[in-house]
């Protein structure tokens, strides 16, 4: 017998909950028609009390705004149920107020509720009562009310104008493998929400303004209106009749005030809730004791002002300062001591470290290992790198991995982070095999702006230009961040500058990072579900010959991943050749439809640069093949006229925005692949029979001698 679930009763509410909602809110219209006895106005009126008291309590605790987005659609409601309440007690009152009980002769007939809390409020003087309730709607509606409606106000217009950068910001991080295309998803959803929460929250004010408007007047209809029934049609004194309907009409107004100043401040707990990683409690004790300088001031400000009542120069208590600094002193102390103890234990580490550095020396053979991928940054950047702290850029570097392996399909390995005091403090190195393949420079706690060199004028900071697209750009302070947004432009952090560097590094070198070690680790993945395929594909090539049609596709940014399809293509055509080069022109055909995908627009149309048939001879005429696989005998000359001339129409590509493709025939494109690689290493050539079924070709150029 399975144990029942613990989560069934609520599942059964889901279930329900549509039904449940619905007829809450008829039962609340049906509220405003129908009168109810007082035994239930006063279970209602505990209800409203109860819920604004849950409301403040969970405004207390979320982190985040959008943790209670049904917040200003539940504000409604609760409004609706408020003005109910105060229609079904007016009834009460206007017609069952004179009612009283014979032994305290208190009023009776709009409840127990109602007159116990105007008793208790009012004590004895009518007056008061009516000051308080007065005071207490000016607080609402002056102070709270409309100050929460402000800053949702201004953070709803800030929100709009940041969209579209933060838009563009998470299909930056996205594009560079930052983050996956679930989470870019999820990011977009939260932009989106945040806007709509925040607007809907500018407009939820006016419910709770309009609440205490209404609970004016109602107040007032019920003094004036009670005091009328209560001569003309219950024969009461003008002293009982005021008596009487005063404190019901106050006790309604207080207990129906009191739940609509909850919920008020709760919407000013929620709109004014900032970014954080824990609720309010925890981050007002986090960050008030993070100052101790300043509690330890606040300290002996109270202490001086007790003795100063203690002495007679000031006729103020003194008591009150001395309990409080003595509080604040025993904080002060329990603070100290455990700082002390945390510093005690990572000390005693640090030694333990040491030492068993000391008794186990560095092995010769670690020393002489060379990293396949190696990361040197400055002193600036040690926070970013160091695991003791956040090491924001290490889990970093971990998501580029993930998403290299599902672009490119392989598997990256681990990256190696030093310190180089050689190097200027914010700036970085990246290498391969101890050779430094890219550097750049970062401010910390900064963001870097890029966008139009026009828009970046208006933005205060130091210039620069993106390492990775070397594209203007403005290092701009955390306060400048929202004019950057404004102005459209797209943000960065250093550490997504650093990510995005790395990851087309590793992109466009993918190639030297797949040795023959890391390709039997990937034959020996595929071999446990497909064994054989892997069988055929290693009975006539060996693991180098393999890893050479690897490495060539990813040398052109041909995606291995589908690792299953390349290996029965290379079976397929051992028979043939066991040339490299040729291979890899049969296993490209094989995946011309991956290859395609990557550069057709949305009408699976290709727009190429087409190839001279004069150039295409002389590139045919200088092909030859040996021992070192294919090689170009191409008078230098000529080569250079060839690159200048097929360079104009790259450029001329680039200024449309288009990406660079060269479309020829399938002999040549090899060659033509071996002359362009240096000059233009983005350059993307392809050959007539990679273009998949379906996909249309749109010459825009031809690069003609």
């Amino acid at each position: 017998m399975a144990p029942p679930d613990a989560n069934q009763p609520l599942q059964r509410l889901l279930e329900f909950s549509e039904v449940m909602m619905a007829i809450v809110v008829l039962g609340i219209v049906f509220m405003l028609i129908v009168p109810l006895p007082p035994g239930i106005l006063d279970f209602f009126l505990v209800c409203n009390i109860t819920f604004s008291v849950i409301t403040i309590l969970i405004a207390l605790s979320i982190v985040e705004p959008l943790e209670f987005s049904v917040f200003p659609t539940m504000l409604l409601v609760t409004t609706l149920f408020r003005l109910s309440l105060d229609v079904s007690a007016t009834r009460m009152i206007l017609l069952n107020g004179y009612l009283k009980d014979p032994v305290s002769h208190m009023p009776t007939g709009a409840g127990h509720l109602i007159p116990a809390f105007g008793k208790v409020v009012v004590g004895g003087n009518l007056l008061v009562g009516l000051i308080l309730f007065v005071i207490l709607i000016t607080i609402q509606i002056m102070v709270i009310t409309k100050g929460a409606e402000r800053v949702a106000q201004v953070a709803a217009r800030f929100t709009l104008d940041k969209m579209p950068g933060e838009q563009m910001a998470i299909d930056a991080d996205l594009a560079a493998g930052i983050i996956t295309s679930d989470q870019a998803k999820e990011r977009r959803s939260k932009v989106q929400r945040q806007a709509d929460f925040y607007g809907s929250m500018d407009g939820a004010g006016k419910f709770i303004t309009g609440d205490a408007m209404a609970a004016v007047i109602i107040m007032v209809v019920n003094i004036v209106g009670g005091m009328g029934m209560g001569m003309l049609y219950f024969n009461m004194g003008v002293w009982d009749a005021l008596n009487t309907f005063a404190l019901l009409s106050i006790g309604n107004g207080l207990i129906t005030t009191v739940p609509a100043f909850l919920m008020s401040t709760s919407m000013g707990l929620i709109v004014t809730r900032a970014a954080s990683q824990s609720n309010l409690a925890q981050d007002l004790i986090l960050q008030l004791t993070a100052q101790p300088r300043a509690l330890k001031l606040a300290t002996q400000a109270l202490f001086g002002m007790g003795m100063l009542g203690l002495t007679g120069l000031f006729a103020f208590p003194s008591t009150p300062f001395l309990v409080l600094s003595c509080v604040l002193h025993f904080c002060l102390k329990s603070l100290e001591s455990e700082r002390n103890a945390a510093i005690q234990v990572v000390e005693t580490k640090d030694d333990q470290v040491k030492a068993v550095k000391r008794r186990d020396p560095v092995e010769v053979t670690t020393i002489m290992e060379v990293d396949p991928i190696a990361m040197e940054v400055g002193r600036g950047l040690l926070g970013l790198v160091n695991p003791d702290e956040e090491a924001k850029l290490i889990s970093r570097v971990v998501a580029i991995r993930r998403h290299l392996a599902l672009e490119l399909g392989i598997i990256v390995p681990g990256v190696r982070f030093r310190d180089n005091l050689q190097l200027a403090p914010n700036s970085y190195v990246i290498k391969m095999r101890n050779l430094e393949v890219a550097r750049g420079e970062v401010n910390c706690n900064q963001f870097l702006a890029i966008g139009p060199e026009e828009k970046l004028k208006n933005l205060r900071g130091t210039k620069t230009v993106d390492p990775t697209y070397a594209m203007p750009g403005v290092w701009i302070s955390p306060e400048q961040r929202g004019d950057a947004e404004r102005l459209g432009c797209m943000l960065f952090d250093p550490v997504s500058v650093m990510a995005t560097q790395m990851t087309e590094v590793l992109r466009a070198r993918a190639a030297e990072l797949l040795g023959r070690q890391e390709v039997q680790a990937l034959l020996d993945l595929i071999k446990r579900a497909k064994p054989m395929v892997v069988k055929e594909a290693t009975q006539d090539l060996s693991v180098g010959d393999i890893q050479k049609v690897l490495c060539n596709l990813l040398s052109e940014r041909v995606s291995i991943r589908d690792l299953s399809r390349i290996l029965e293509c290379l079976a397929d055509h051992v028979g043939v050749t066991k040339d490299p080069d040729l291979l890899t022109e049969f296993v490209r055909v094989r995946l011309a439809a991956n290859i395609c995908e990557d550069y057709v627009n949305n009408d699976k149309m290709l727009n190429v640069i087409s190839l001279d048939p004069e150039i295409e001879r002389s590139l045919r005429q200088a092909m030859h093949r040996d021992v070192m696989g294919l090689q170009l005998n191409l008078d230098p000359r000529e080569g250079q006229h060839i690159l200048s001339c097929l360079g104009k129409e790259v450029e001329s590509l680039r200024e449309r925005g288009l990406q660079p493709i060269v479309l020829t025939v399938p002999d040549v494109r090899p060659a033509l692949r071996r002359l362009c690689e240096r000059s233009f290493p983005m350059l993307v050539v392809l050959s007539w029979n990679e273009i998949a079924p379906g996909v249309q070709v749109n010459s825009l150029g031809m690069a003609t001698l």
